[in-house]
């Protein structure tokens, strides 16, 4: 059962050029999840990515913060129509963490504490375009929005920036995660529209 707050208000994209094609502009940061908020203790937090071959590489919380911390201004745009521009992140990006991976993959599965997954191409999460983020607008990054870190994927719709992170599943061939197989695009690029299969 999704789990909905406030905040689904806001400018049609008339109004603000810059929102993709069915989206309304929030100043709020809307909720939505799909069960119950973990809450992780960072001292109990890890990730990893594992590859294609079985081979983990993981990193404590201490360990992921040791490596280069990258501020990320972008805009946001959730399937459920809203959109926030302008916020503010800090995270570590998936080009440090997968420097050191050898993998001939095209496709990851995220996988958060919880259970969610949700699958990405690699191409989406490689040049600068994705995140590890542990804050949010200048503070720590709050559970209700995924915190202690997130994956965050912002030229996708954001059901692909899986909250609560734990890890990535490298594959060869694409597979559907949570959303995805309850109907959701396999994609998901907001400029386009792929809301749905």
């Amino acid at each position: 059962m999704a789990v909905i707050s406030r905040g689904f208000g806001g400018r049609r994209r008339e109004s603000e050029p810059n929102l993709p094609p069915g989206q309304y502009l929030t100043e709020d940061f809307p909720v939505l999840s799909a069960g119950p908020t973990p809450r992780i203790d960072t001292s109990e937090w890890s990730f990893g990515i594992r590859d294609e071959s079985g081979a983990l590489k993981s990193w404590t919380w201490d360990e992921l913060h040791a490596l280069p911390i990258e501020d990320v201004h972008t805009d946001i745009h959730c399937v459920t129509r809203w959109s926030k521009l302008g916020t503010n992140w800090r995270g570590v990006s998936l080009d440090t963490l997968l420097a050191d991976i050898d993998t001939s993959a095209s496709y990851a599965m995220a996988h958060s504490y919880g259970g969610y997954t949700t699958n990405i191409p690699l191409d989406d999460l490689l040049g600068g375009q994705a995140w590890i983020a542990s804050e949010f607008e200048g503070e720590p990054l709050d559970p209700e929005h995924g915190g202690p870190a997130r994956l965050i994927v912002p030229h996708l719709y954001f059901w692909k920036s899986a909250k609560w992170v734990r890890g990535l599943t490298l594959m060869d061939e694409d597979a559907p995660g949570f959303w995805e197989q309850n109907g959701y695009n396999m994609h998901g690029d907001p400029w386009t529209e792929e809301r749905y299969w």
